[in-house]
């Protein structure tokens, strides 16, 4: 059983919340990044598609096409890919078509998070972008929106294709076993938006956690810190850039 086309048209219709009304957080990590957010860019962030999902976006837009990598680390992520799915590229963020982004887009950095029991309790991230996305940093600023309408999307997608349910308690099982080596409770954002921990070494027992329980991370430790990373990609920042109750607009300024 796989989801096709059609659902994948459903699930564009349903998922359109952005991860937060208030924050653009693609112009947190920009300036950071050549003046590109990091999840626009494959020399970060892969999209994978399954086949089924290629053939709508064919459909409905020119903005995406098939991936050439360009380095090793590309090269392995197309190389290992399953035969009903392949990476893709868009045309970047200046061109973005919301409507037409890739589920793959709409959902990072989160993914479902399924206990050892298989039960879809809320989001949880790829730790890999831990050092690059701000959002991980700071979950709080995500939406009951953008909540409902995740698990929502991925509950109707299990319901549509059993490669992608096993895919995602995969991929959180791995991050139990991440995790617990790195002696680290694993943030989840619930599905009321309250925010949970799995803690570590514990077969994957879940207890309630506040925002402080949850280091941040990379460039978005600190303000200083942020400040003397775009000074290194030579920028400039000014005001409290990392205050979320500060206006976007006083965040940043890259020349």
């Amino acid at each position: 059983m796989v989801a096709k086309a059609r659902d994948y048209e459903k699930i564009y219709r349903k998922f359109g919340s952005s991860i937060s009304e208030k924050y653009d957080c693609g112009r947190i990590c920009a300036p950071l990044n050549g003046g590109q957010p990091v999840c626009c860019t494959t020399d970060h962030a892969v999209p994978i598609v399954t086949n089924h999902e290629w053939k709508l976006l064919q459909k409905r837009t020119d903005l995406w096409y098939k991936l050439k990598p360009k380095d090793k680390a590309a090269k392995e992520i197309v190389a290992d890919l399953p035969d009903n799915c392949r990476a893709v590229e868009c045309k970047g963020a200046a061109h973005c078509e919301r409507h037409n982004r890739t589920l793959a887009c709409r959902a990072f950095p989160f993914f479902p998070y399924f206990t050892k029991e298989k039960e879809l309790i809320g989001l949880s991230y790829y730790w890999l972008f831990e050092d690059r996305c701000w959002v991980i940093s700071n979950l709080q600023i995500v939406d009951q929106a953008f909540i409902d309408e995740f698990i929502w999307t991925y509950e109707y997608l299990f319901s549509k294709d059993d490669d992608e349910l096993e895919a995602f308690l995969e991929q959180s099982q791995s991050m139990r076993k991440v995790f617990s080596r790195w002696n680290r409770p694993i943030p989840i954002i619930a599905r009321d938006g309250s925010l949970l921990k799995v803690l570590p070494k514990s077969k994957g027992k879940i207890v309630p956690a506040k925002l402080s329980d949850f280091k941040k991370h990379g460039p978005f430790k600190s303000d200083k810190a942020y400040r003397d990373e775009i000074k290194l990609e030579g920028g400039k920042a000014k005001g409290k850039t990392l205050n979320p109750d500060w206006s976007i607009k006083d965040w940043w300024n890259h020349d």
